[in-house]
């Protein structure tokens, strides 16, 4: 483990700061993640347009997950098992919760204080309302260069990993071979910018999320006799009250909430940028806080419980390895037979390859901070990109794992010191737009309708 990881992870410092976070932003805006649920899925209505400055809330939506629907979900969810036991479920479970409240406050910030770039076209994340909000370019600078290291360059190495592992597990493929074709696929997408993307996402997402959901479902249907047992074990086994668990405590509390949060994201400072990007519907910096919110509970409640549901009703167990995607593998072959492992590789196939070309899209969105945003700039970036891919299809998963977690340490450090900074703001244009509704009238926000730090970009808001 890198000396740094030991920090963020080990000693609960990256844990207990993003805990302190949801439960603060949980509290300040009135358990919204509650009050607000089935409005979350109501304002997706008429979100399927966008203009000629942004995508849709639905593509934007789409395409945060494509970057959050990877290997968190499946090999993720089986680490944090093998190495917490089955009571990481139920603290993925609580992260997911309060990380919906810190995935409504990045977004709602990262739409704000979005600007246009040299094409007329949206970009916007944490390195922008820091700039805009706090007045503070070196700490932009400094979470702008975390960010292309992270998701510019070594989650694509991760997603890359789980894909070859996978297909090298299930078939034997050359994982050399098979990092090429990745590196072309996603340069074929990749090359027609965040539109390309967003469309490819809205074309595979919903269907892959599908997919997903209906195998875990008939799972669980045909083991429905031994769902009592499974999700006791869950919630006696995270507070330790289960014997087979004995002194799991806070293995089951750091692996489940250091998995839940790879997996959703939420506090990263990723998915304000795909929020950044939209033209929301109806026209308000909090429509995006509410989109990003359903992006956190389909990711970890949904998704992630299906991986838990398939390798729990498998029997499987904490060994203290990192079994990753193979456990979950080995787990639908238990189910489904001979056809569970090719299922398994060619859902980490497509879950890991969306990820690869979402994640180009967060990278690409900070290159406007640095006047990058031409030709050149991203000719430079993209080679680089796609080099890494080639790398991680062929680089050891311990490795891998621990340059990830120190990349999302990094930026989570400093895209919530930022947030909590912020706070007044995220307060007041919330209540601007729960009032707007209370009033019987569709959201709108104009500069000047309430007070926010620093200032948004001109004629964004006008």
């Amino acid at each position: 483990m890198l000396p740094i990881n030991a920090l963020f992870w080990n000693y609960y410092f990256l844990l207990t700061l993003l805990s302190v976070c949801g439960i603060w932003f949980t509290w300040k805006l009135n358990f919204i993640q509650l009050r607000y649920f089935t409005h979350m899925f109501s304002v997706m209505r008429g979100s399927t347009h966008g203009n000629k400055s942004g995508i849709s809330s639905f593509g934007a939506l789409c395409t945060s997950l494509s970057a959050r629907v990877g290997t968190g979900n499946l090999a993720g969810v089986a680490i944090a098992i093998t190495m917490g036991g089955p009571g990481a479920v139920f603290w993925m479970w609580v992260i997911a919760f309060v990380g919906m409240a810190i995935g409504f406050a990045e977004s709602a910030l990262g739409q704000l204080y979005k600007v246009r770039d040299d094409h007329g076209e949206f970009r916007g994340g944490p390195a922008y309302y820091i700039q805009q909000g706090l007045n503070k370019r070196w700490l932009a600078i400094a979470f702008s260069m975390a960010l292309f290291f992270g998701y510019g360059f070594i989650f694509n190495s991760v997603q890359a990993n789980s894909i070859t592992d996978a297909l090298n597990h299930a078939y034997g493929f050359e994982p050399l071979y098979i990092g090429i074709v990745i590196c072309i696929l996603a340069a074929m997408i990749v090359v027609g910018g965040l539109r390309s993307i967003a469309q490819f996402s809205q074309m595979v997402v919903p269907f892959m999320a599908l997919s997903y959901v209906l195998i875990a479902l008939g799972i669980t249907i045909w083991n429905i006799e031994l769902v009592p047992s499974m999700l006791y074990h869950i919630i006696s086994s995270a507070f330790g009250f289960d014997q087979v668990a004995g002194g799991t405590f806070a293995a089951a509390i750091q692996h489940g909430i250091n998995r839940g949060l790879y997996s959703n994201e939420a506090g990263a400072g990723s998915v304000p940028h795909a929020a950044a990007s939209a033209a929301p519907v109806p026209n308000h910096p909090a429509t995006q806080g509410f989109v990003q919110m359903l992006g956190v509970f389909v990711d970890t409640i949904i998704l992630c419980t299906c991986t838990a549901i398939i390798v729990l009703l498998a029997g499987g167990e904490q060994t203290g390895e990192m079994e990753g995607i193979r456990l979950t593998q080995d787990a639908m072959t238990f189910h489904l037979g001979a056809g569970g492992e090719d299922f398994v590789a060619a859902a980490i196939a497509l879950f890991s390859f969306t990820s690869v070309v979402a994640n180009y899209a967060y990278g690409e969105s900070n290159l406007h901070m640095f006047k990058l945003d031409n030709k050149l700039g991203r000719t430079i970036y993209t080679c680089g990109y796609l080099a890494v891919i080639i790398w991680g299809s062929v680089a050891a998963l311990p490795k891998v794992w621990a340059m990830a977690d120190m990349a999302l340490g990094l930026m989570t450090v400093i895209n919530v010191i930022a947030i909590l900074w912020m706070t007044p703001t995220v307060v007041s244009i919330t209540k601007d737009y729960i009032e707007q509704r209370k009033a019987n009238k569709e959201p709108l926000y104009k500069t000047g309708n309430c007070a926010i730090q620093g200032k948004s970009e001109a004629g964004i808001w006008d």
